[in-house]
């Protein structure tokens, strides 16, 4: 049975709880509502090539989310810690499939999607601004092969939004959520005035009703699937479906973004699996209406065939004749600048985590003066903005340059079915949990377990299968992607074991940290404190004199679980709970209060 004191690690307990159920809901539906879903569906149209089809394809992701989120809430409210999914998957497999996410996420998923949403507000600032634009270079591309590095003033406003996202989310809890919350509640606003005045004006227009009179029927301009695969054919259409999938789940990601944060959750047993369902389910429903709003406002070839894939600003062309543009352009500069808000501060928390296991750089697993993870913050920030300059070359049969695209575009293609992946993982690690751990504490059991959540399997399975067998060229990549993390898993195991051979790192610093409190008196409050408190680790008095039988006794107790009858015996076995203690100058910690 799994004790109270046992509910969270004490090295989370400087985090502070100041998420409530409404911040939360907020930081879910802001994560997800990004540009994509004023864009991807004209691709989709062209992929599945009918209204209907187009429809389903939204469905199809509604409810593979919505399922998903159903089931990572007994997960969050299982454990309710900072990082979110990476504690999910260590726990329910092994440290390595943690980290194998966390550092993907690093690497290309959350890092990759700030860099393309910065630059996503960057090209709609365009609009307004003129000057702002990818082609509008200060540094002239500088090729290298098929690549280049160049920084147009795009570039330099997506830096720009980086880093003061960044900057303001190291100054404190407060401020990042006041952001999302802001521009979280505009957004959505703006949203469901695109969708009230498009449906109201298309309907009475009938410029869209040849939509819903000929709902099924293939047509237009239709998208390969495969190699020479289309929707024309009906397993091309399920194939299409398929692979339709990578934009409309990509355009609804970002869902599991409140776990990372579950640390700084108030009463996170309950918040933060009641936001996964309040927030997808708000967004979701979004989602389907504002493809309703595209085909009532819009024919379904000015879908297909939508300038630079820009269906809503289509639509808004015909709500706001001659201003649409820049309407439009406004709303998702509101969108992206508090989707960007929402990944920055979320994305964060995984690393912090993964610090804290001694699985990334130590300083990142520390917190700064405002009771936030700022190196964690500013080690994304600089990798992020990293995958903003580099450009991939476009040519034509000749070998002449035609254009440049973006390598974070090339990299999120890569690692969509990879992070599918992850989920796939994650939700089986709900069935590993309940064998391994069944008398472990549960305030919310997965929706329809076990039924939901293998459906989930399944039919995220089924679209896995036919992305590796008919989108290779993204897919495969993404999986090599994933497997670099493999060395770079034990390069952190052997070196974390001795932080002296981190020192050409300069990151050593807290081995001198406990040698010099070792040395360091201990008052006889301190101590029965601590002891009496402290269930995650040795105590104080344990660390500063580990000489005596009984402090020996108690360490041994600890590291074989007596107190940890939850399952989670690492965190008692790295002192995770004297280690913050240490940080905290010796104060004893309350961690029941954490909880509450």
């Amino acid at each position: 049975m799994a004790s109270a004191v046992t509910e969270a690690p004490v090295a989370e307990e400087k985090l502070v709880r100041g998420l409530g159920l409404l911040d939360s809901t907020m930081l879910v539906a802001g994560s997800m509502i990004g540009s994509g879903i004023f864009i991807v569906s004209s691709i989709i149209a062209r992929q599945v090539g009918s209204p209907g089809w187009l429809l389903v394809v939204w469905i199809v992701t509604g409810l593979l989310t919505l399922t998903a989120a159903l089931s990572y809430g007994e997960l969050a409210a299982m454990m309710p810690k900072a990082g979110g999914q990476y504690v999910y998957l260590r726990e329910a497999f092994s440290p390595l499939w943690g980290f194998l996410y966390g550092w993907t996420l690093f690497l290309v998923i959350q890092t990759g999607t700030i860099a393309a949403v910065a630059v996503g507000f960057a090209r709609y600032s365009g609009v307004l601004l003129p000057w702002v634009s990818e082609s509008n270079y200060i540094i002239a591309p500088i090729r290298f092969g098929g690549y280049a590095l160049s920084l147009s003033t795009a570039q330099l406003v997506g830096l720009a939004l980086i880093g003061f996202l960044t900057f303001t989310n190291t100054r404190g809890l407060e401020i990042g959520k006041l952001i999302q919350n802001v521009f979280t509640t505009a957004k959505t606003g703006a949203l469901l005035a695109l969708i009230v005045l498009g449906i109201i004006i298309g309907l009475k227009s009938g410029a869209g009703a040849e939509n819903f009179r000929d709902f099924w029927t293939v047509r237009g301009d239709l998208q390969d699937v495969g190699a020479g695969l289309t929707a024309a054919a009906a397993f091309g259409l399920f194939v299409g479906i398929c692979v339709a999938q990578t934009n409309s789940l990509f355009s609804a990601d970002a869902w599991n973004n409140i776990t990372f944060t579950a640390g700084e959750v108030v009463n996170p047993r309950r918040n933060v699996p009641l936001s996964l369902a309040l927030g997808t389910f708000l967004v979701i429903g979004l989602y389907l209406l504002a493809n309703v709003a595209y085909l009532a406002t819009l024919p379904f070839n000015a879908i297909q065939n939508a300038p630079s894939d820009r269906v809503a600003s289509e639509t808004a062309n015909v709500i706001f004749p001659g201003a649409g543009a820049t309407i439009m352009a406004i709303a998702i500069m509101i969108s992206t600048f508090g989707c960007n808000n929402g990944l920055i501060l979320a994305g964060a928390r995984a690393y912090y985590a993964m610090a804290k296991d001694g699985l990334f750089f130590r300083r990142v697993g520390e917190l700064n003066k405002c009771r936030v993870p700022a190196w964690a913050l500013v080690i994304q920030g600089i990798w992020a903005g990293a995958l903003v300059l580099p450009r991939t070359v476009k040519t034509d049969a000749a070998g002449n340059v035609t254009g440049y695209g973006n390598l974070y575009g090339n990299l999120l293609d890569y690692v969509i079915s990879a992070a599918l992946i992850f989920y796939v993982l994650t939700i089986i690690g709900i069935f590993l949990l309940r064998r391994k751990q069944p008398d472990a504490e549960r305030p919310y059991k997965a929706f329809g377990y076990p039924v939901v959540p293998a459906l989930y399997i399944i039919g995220a399975t089924v679209i896995l299968v036919v992305l590796f067998i008919y989108q290779t060229a993204t897919t495969w990549p993404g999986l090599m992607i994933v497997l670099t993390g493999v060395p770079v898993y034990f390069f952190w195991k052997f070196f974390g074991k001795n932080q002296r051979r981190l020192d050409f790192l300069g990151l050593s610093r807290l081995a001198q940290r406990k040698t010099n409190f070792a040395h360091e008196p201990v008052s006889t409050k301190e101590r029965h404190a601590t002891s009496s408190r402290c269930a995650d680790g040795p105590t104080l008095e344990t660390r500063a004199r580990s000489d005596k039988p009984d402090n020996a006794r108690h360490w041994r107790d600890h590291r074989h679980g007596h107190f940890r009858a939850d399952g989670h015996r690492r965190g008692a076995e790295r002192g995770t709970c004297s280690d913050s203690i240490i940080r905290s100058g010796g104060r004893s910690l309350n961690f029941r209060g954490a909880l509450l």
